[in-house]
């Protein structure tokens, strides 16, 4: 297991074990309110998001323990529940409602509860001791709650890092770009987590235990609705699968060769730093690069298109653009056809997806049938071909990909 990844568990292991004995020294205050948070973060828990690849995948329950980290009054009566029984009660919720996911074998479920821990755990230490000390007593109306906003946006913060150093431990993925994609990720269901929880920690100190409920659905709705624009996307996604399959059940390419050069382009994009947004375009175009050879009376042997005339090759891709144009893929066909229709234009002017696609597809069509050395041949010949072929900075993330990830043609496949 990477360090890094092993760092983290261990921490949060640590403190929810110190926290847990803590709250078993010091006892249990205000069960009803601890029972109440509980319940709301083990049912966020339990309706965690497994099916897609998102920046929160347990919204409520995020914001249930975040609120909980920020309470510093019942209906008007202080709390003072204390870091230890807040980061004990939410690890524990948290536990409890991750075991169906655990039971079935979900492996980043891990990293999710340590990063729910070490978050929790840093807003209850930056919140509770002020609060059990009375310094919050003096902050009334909008300070109170701008100080709630600020820590908050702290602990985002702190979520995004971790968040981003798993990534970067667990596939391989460089930190820094990692990173701004989880930043930006905090525009869009990180700010929906925050406020949500910064509303609750309030309503209750005004209103009571009764304010959670209410409180709860717009961020049950927001994950509904996202469930469903996931769903779509999904449905999207498959069927520009089957239409790359298409050249390779007419014979006009190798089985596999789109999903091939889809999986190294995708890894090569995330080495040189690509946003999500940007991979997701990278990778439709690479599943769809070979889809304008339909087009051809003749297949191409192999469907190696790297070896034909760059004349032929730029008219194979405007043919395979026009083709994607007409998909309607996913909100974002105009990005992908200009990739598919520029992946045979001089690196230069292409965009850097049209560069990883044309590097990738080449490496592919080159490695694929050339016996153990190919895939060294392959990296060789486009090194040499760097002068005015392919963009030496993505032959150079393509090298550092293979050699990295261990990855060799069959293994990306």
């Amino acid at each position: 297991m990477p360090l890094t990844l092993s760092l983290i568990r261990l921490a949060a292991l640590l403190l929810a074990l110190g926290c847990l004995a803590g709250t078993l020294w010091e006892g249990l205050d205000n069960r009803g309110i601890a029972l109440a948070f509980g319940v709301l973060v083990v049912i966020g828990e339990f309706a965690r998001w497994t099916g897609a690849d998102v920046r929160e995948a347990a919204p409520l329950g995020a914001a249930g323990g975040l609120a909980y980290a920020l309470l510093g009054a019942d209906a008007g009566v202080a709390t003072h529940d204390g870091v230890f029984q807040v980061v004990a009660v939410v690890g524990a919720a948290s536990l409890l409602g991750n075991v169906p996911h655990i039971a079935a074998g979900r492996r980043p479920t891990l990293d999710h509860l340590a990063r729910r821990v070490l978050t929790v755990g840093f807003a209850a230490i930056c919140f509770q001791p002020l609060s059990s000390r009375g310094v919050l007593e003096q902050w009334g109306g909008p300070a109170y709650a701008l100080l709630l906003v600020a820590l908050l946006v702290l602990t985002a913060l702190c979520d995004a890092v971790l968040a981003a150093a798993q990534a970067h431990s667990r596939a391989g993925w460089p930190f820094g770009p990692r990173l701004r994609d989880e930043l930006r990720g905090l525009l869009g269901i990180g700010s929906a987590v925050c406020a949500t929880g910064a509303v609750m920690a309030l309503a209750v100190a005004v209103v009571g235990l009764w304010a959670l409920p209410v409180f709860c659905l717009p961020l049950l709705l927001t994950q509904l609705s996202l469930r469903r624009y996931a769903a779509v996307r999904a449905t999207y996604r498959q069927t520009i699968a089957s239409l790359a399959r298409a050249t390779e059940i007419a014979g006009y390419t190798p089985a596999g060769h789109a999903r091939r050069v889809a999986t190294l382009s995708q890894a090569v994009g995330r080495d040189l730093g690509l946003s999500g947004a940007e991979l997701t375009v990278l990778e439709y175009a690479a599943l769809m690069h070979d889809i304008g050879q339909l087009s051809l009376v003749d297949p191409v042997p192999a469907g190696a298109t790297a070896v034909l005339p760059a004349v032929e090759q730029r008219r194979i891709a405007l043919l395979g653009g026009a083709v994607v144009r007409q998909t309607g893929v996913a909100g974002v066909a105009g990005a992908v056809a200009v990739v598919v229709e520029r992946q045979a234009d001089p690196y230069r002017e292409q965009p850097v997806a049209a560069r990883i696609v044309r590097v990738v597809n080449a490496y592919e069509e080159k490695a694929r049938d050339s016996g153990p050395g190919g895939p060294l041949t392959a990296l060789e010949e486009l090194r040499l071909a760097t002068a005015g072929d392919y963009a030496p900075e993505v032959v150079e993330a393509l090298a550092r990909v293979l050699s990295r990830d261990c990855l060799t043609l069959r293994a990306a496949g």
